[in-house]
């Protein structure tokens, strides 16, 4: 409840079992009578009608057949029912009109103890997954569900295990990996490392086309009594407001290691597994006043930054250049830059991959003398030497290149950082390791560079993230509209603008065509807000 009320939630709660538990274990589980159960779940539907429920302990088979029976009894209710719709479909609804379910399947807790009767996994598969919007399964738990000896010890072996526990008819599978990342925390401790590597906790979501990575900072804390529940709480709570699948297990994770990290060293109790501190969570953006607000966690000595962090980046017009389209243009670096600040280019990205390093200095610093007066930030292409030597704004780099880490450390905190990425797990990395944004992409086919193409999906997941982002490949006015509704805060283009016949008209067009895009994305914000204005109601089975 705490979770749901967290994010910008309202909270209804059906109990299926009750137990006697503190922070040394599970003493007792009392199961309520069936009948009692329905009643529940009939006060609670029959009132304040939830747009998002979240399945936790159901500690056996019939209990498993209740709560899957009567969602689908309430769902052919409210389907049958004129002019029941409200308005606000939540994104995870599924083709047999139940709202968002998230299912945890709740048989063994984070410490270790079965929480229910063997027959209850054949139940879960054979009933209650196949309604789910997304099943949230520990290691342990989809062993069990794939009724395998086989333990699941590898970012490999998540893989496998989401996809063969799709086929039981989920739309997603999310396998959490925290009990890897204390595997791997127990092994630095007995090597006894002085210099161990940072351990991240890494969750895999699956939907059935594409696998996604979540990875976060492991935070060393005993105060872990209940983090599936409440992970699971949080993507309920973030599909009730709109988010899809990839979008809320993002939310969730977000919110768990908030909490995580505001719990360590909280103590309280005698066992070896304490409670959460909640309240950290409560600290955060409220997602009903602000429902894209990005709510990241400092990983790293440098936080990753939002648009109002240390280096902001006016990331609408931000323009690559390409030697090729200025040697075919008979035009010099200078004057392609010039063309395209005089157009309204709010970044300048200097890209020439065949030229030597002293002129590559000496032609960067002439642009950096005319677009510093400006206010328009010069970021060189992969070379953090030549961006040191001329003083430039900042670097942005690949994937192969310089590590981000390691660039953000040569560069020090007051320079900006960007990174080429193509998936959110890449976005989150880069964040991690102190980017200031991401740029992404190709979100089109382009013939200016060979990139495979993320689409705008893969845009929309990646913005997801919380860092800033801007689109790159085969984006401009044509599709300015579509590409900066995914949730971008600009485009990058090379040929659009230097291969024009005229480089600043071709700029200023692309210009106006994303600043009336934007325009016309914060009026939609606005009336996305007015509409969440009433609570969001989220029913809890647990």
């Amino acid at each position: 409840m705490q979770t749901i009320m967290a994010n910008g939630g309202f909270g209804m709660s059906a109990l299926s079992a009750l137990t006697a538990q503190n922070s040394t274990g599970v003493q007792a589980v009392h199961i309520p009578p069936q009948s009692f159960l329905e009643q529940q779940l009939d006060s609670v539907f029959g009132d304040l009608q939830p747009l998002a429920v979240k399945t936790g302990m159901l500690p056996d088979a019939a209990t498993v057949q209740t709560v899957a029976r009567k969602l689908q009894q309430y769902a052919a209710a409210a389907a049958a029912r004129p002019g029941s719709s409200s308005g606000l479909v939540p994104s995870g609804s599924s083709s047999r009109g139940l709202v968002p379910l998230v299912v945890d399947p709740v048989m063994i807790s984070t410490s270790g103890h079965a929480l229910a009767e063997g027959s209850v996994g054949d139940a879960l598969r054979q009933c209650l997954i196949p309604l789910a919007t997304v099943i949230t399964p520990n290691l342990a738990e989809a062993q069990v569900l794939l009724g395998s000896d086989q333990p699941i010890e590898t970012l490999g072996d998540m893989k496998a295990a989401a996809a063969a526990l799709h086929k039981l008819g989920c739309q997603a599978v999310l396998i959490k990996g925290g009990h890897l990342a204390q595997q791997q925390q127990l092994l630095q401790q007995q090597q006894q490392s002085s210099a161990a590597a940072a351990i991240e906790a890494t969750d895999i979501l699956y939907d059935g086309q594409r696998f996604y990575y979540y990875a976060a900072p492991y935070i060393r804390t005993d105060n872990t009594h209940g983090t599936g529940c409440t992970l699971a709480a949080a993507i309920a709570t973030a599909l009730a407001h709109g988010q899809s699948p990839v979008e809320a297990v993002q939310s969730a994770k977000d919110y768990l290691t908030t909490v995580l990290a505001g719990s360590k060293g909280l103590g309280l109790g005698a066992g070896p597994q304490h409670p959460f501190h909640h309240g950290a969570g409560f600290s955060r953006v409220d997602p009903i006043l602000n429902p894209k607000a990005p709510v990241l966690l400092n990983p790293s000595p440098k936080a990753p930054k939002t648009p109002d962090g240390l280096n902001p980046v006016d990331l609408r017009m931000y323009v690559v250049t390409d030697s090729g389209c200025n040697k075919r243009a008979g035009k010099t670096l200078l004057q392609a830059v010039q063309g395209a600040v005089a157009g309204g280019a709010t970044v300048v990205q200097l890209r020439e991959k065949d030229i030597d390093g002293g002129d590559f200095v000496r032609e960067a610093t002439a642009v950096i003398q005319l677009c510093r007066p400006l206010e328009i930030p010069v970021i060189i292409n992969d070379r953090v030497d030549v961006a040191i030597a001329c003083d430039a704004d900042g670097v942005h780099v690949g994937q192969s290149d310089i590590p981000t880490r390691l660039v953000r450390q040569m560069l020090g905190p007051d320079k900006i950082v960007g990174v080429s990425t193509k998936t959110p797990a890449e976005a989150a990395k880069a964040a991690a390791d102190g980017a200031d944004y991401v740029g992404v992409g190709a979100v089109f086919p382009t013939s200016t560079k060979d990139s495979s193409v993320v689409g705008l999906e893969g845009l929309r997941a990646t913005c997801a993230i919380g860092i800033p982002a801007v689109a790159i490949g085969g984006v401009g006015a044509h599709n300015a509209a579509e590409v900066l509704g995914s949730g971008v805060q600009g485009l990058a283009v090379v040929s659009a603008v230097f291969a024009a016949p005229d480089v600043e008209v071709a700029t200023r067009k692309l210009r106006e065509a994303v600043d009336l895009a934007l325009q016309q994305r914060g009026q939609q914000q606005q009336q996305q807000q007015q509409c969440f204005e009433h609570v969001v109601q989220a029913a809890v089975v647990a």
